[in-house]
């Protein structure tokens, strides 16, 4: 039972810090070299429980991700532990190290994410995006009642699919040890039509601020680019419409804003350019 599940006590000095994200900082286990703690920035578990649930779900359901374990919480903080990859390193980290490496990993991660969105689950078990959308356009206080008529039109004509959607797909959450590569950060992980997943990896490649790209992915604008340049016919096949195609994913970059705006809690005018004159 969910109501059962309560945030285990740990001691955090029986950790280090590995790295920080946007929503929370990851740490090891000092004498476990198998454990990973991700501790989230806000200290109720509204998030983490959600998060440790869809984790466990993924895990089941054979998408390629680390194990989950518990709910933990250091007093202060709510966090997971997960099963630790030793030795991992994202595909944004690797691409910042060695910017010449961009098309290689563009093309890696291309074939995950088809591999992705070639995924049947279990739609009793997990959110329609489509749905997920019109909740979150509902609450979101920085659009018209009519930008949100309009929104809702589009959203609603989207063809339904029964396929893995990660939620926040991005070069930032997909890790590497060896030849095994797995999908991380699964909070916002659904089912539906994949351009749902394109237009945050469009974000990543193309619309984000340049000093953000630069802290929370370590590689410079133009690299960033790069990467999308070369995911895109990856993707989507070299003999597809790239232009007309980029113009569609546009749009659900532009959509993505209501996940964004519902974490930063203020309007993303670069992300809604997006749906004007598109949309509304």
């Amino acid at each position: 039972m969910i109501d059962d599940i309560r945030p285990v006590p740990i001691d955090l000095s029986d950790y280090e810090f590995a790295g920080e994200g946007a929503n929370g900082a990851s740490y090891n286990h000092r004498t476990d070299p198998d454990i990973l703690l991700k501790l989230y920035t806000r200290g109720d578990m509204t998030q983490p429980l959600d998060e440790l649930l869809t984790a466990r779900k993924v895990f089941a359901a054979g998408i390629p991700t680390p194990e989950p374990g518990d709910l933990v919480t250091d007093g202060q903080r709510v966090g997971l532990r997960f099963r630790r990859i030793r030795g991992k390193r994202s595909y944004a980290r690797a691409i910042g190290d060695d910017p010449s490496t961009v098309g290689h990993y563009a093309v890696l991660f291309a074939r995950m994410s088809r591999q992705l969105h070639a995924t049947h689950v279990d739609t009793s078990l997990f959110e329609n995006v489509k749905d997920r959308y019109l909740r979150l356009l509902a609450a979101n206080p920085f659009f018209t009642d009519d930008q949100k008529d309009k929104i809702a039109a589009y959203i609603r004509r989207v063809p339904d699919t029964d396929t893995a959607l990660h939620g926040d797909l991005q070069f930032g959450n997909v890790i590497f040890a060896g030849d095994r590569h797995y999908f991380i950060d699964l909070g916002d992980f659904c089912y539906g039509h994949p351009m749902f997943d394109l237009g945050m990896v469009y974000i990543t490649g193309k619309l984000n601020d340049p000093g953000f790209t630069r802290e929370a992915f370590h590689m410079e604008p133009e690299t960033a680019s790069a990467f999308w340049d070369a995911f895109a016919p990856a993707y989507f096949g070299p003999d597809a419409d790239l232009a007309a195609l980029e113009r569609e994913v546009r749009i659900f970059a532009g959509l993505k804003t209501l996940i964004i705006e519902r974490d930063t809690g203020r309007p993303m005018p670069e992300f809604r350019a997006m749906l004007e004159g598109t949309i509304y």
